[in-house]
């Protein structure tokens, strides 16, 4: 018995670094915590002024030769057309009110019609949605997904659905540079997103999946199309019960 304790004993004194690094990184993962739950409760309360991908997209432009450019101004929920709203959960997430961040029959047929090597497919939520293009970097790696989970998480706990809304109507691209539907608004039509129609308010969720290639102002047929579907779902949707 002495003997096993010794060896055991020697063991323990011969690897002093594993014993430090599970110091260090559960130190890390607690900091990580820790810091990740105060910013995503200060941003219940606080706008974001930036995000990474507007930032990386000014990167971008530069590296092109183009100047800087973001277009955007922040409008509060109340001020922002109901058209517009319901349009947004028409295109992107008409579960929205229902789900707790996650569409997992939505996610499932993606991995699905992925696995076969069709064109790739999100299945994102709004609130994922929301989640990667406020805390973190535009990608599709296993890494970036977990974060994305992570923080979605975080925002459904701590947010309201209003204020994830609102934040995603904010911040999301929707067009070189522009970005926001009050931008969008002002970029397309002249007018406030207070003001946006039915139909205006479609068109623009048209184009979200690919909104530096699709524009309102040129749409295809395809992109009609797209507003075609929208504006069904809009009228079946009915108003949003928040």
């Amino acid at each position: 018995m002495a003997r096993k304790r010794n060896s055991k004993s020697r063991t323990i004194v011969k690897r002093p670094w594993l014993k430090k690094t599970i110091n260090i990184a559960t130190k890390v993962f607690i900091y990580f915590l820790l810091v990740s739950v105060i910013w995503v409760i200060a941003l219940r309360f606080i706008n974001p002024p930036l995000t990474l991908l507007m930032v990386l997209r000014n990167i971008e432009r530069k590296t092109d030769g183009k100047a800087f450019k973001i277009e955007k101004k922040w409008v509060k929920f109340d001020d922002i057309s109901d058209n517009m709203k319901r349009a947004a959960v028409s295109a992107e997430d008409q579960l929205f009110l229902k789900h707790i961040g996650f569409d997992f029959k939505s996610i499932e047929k993606a991995f699905a019609s992925n696995a076969k090597g069709k064109k790739i497919k999100g299945g994102s939520t709004i609130s994922q949605q929301t989640a990667k293009n406020v805390f973190l970097w535009p990608g599709r790696s296993w890494i970036r997904k977990g974060f994305e989970a992570y923080f979605t998480l975080l925002i459904e706990i701590f947010w309201s659905k209003e204020r994830i809304l609102e934040v995603y109507l904010n911040v999301i691209e929707m067009g070189d540079g522009i970005y926001g539907a009050e931008a969008a608004a002002q970029e397309y039509y002249n007018k406030s997103c207070h003001k946006l129609n039915r139909n205006q308010a479609a068109l623009i969720a048209s184009c979200f999946p690919n909104p530096r290639r699709w524009t309102p102002k040129n749409a295809t047929p395809y992109i009609r199309h797209r507003q075609y579907l929208i504006l069904r779902n809009m009228k079946r949707l009915g108003p949003l019960d928040f």
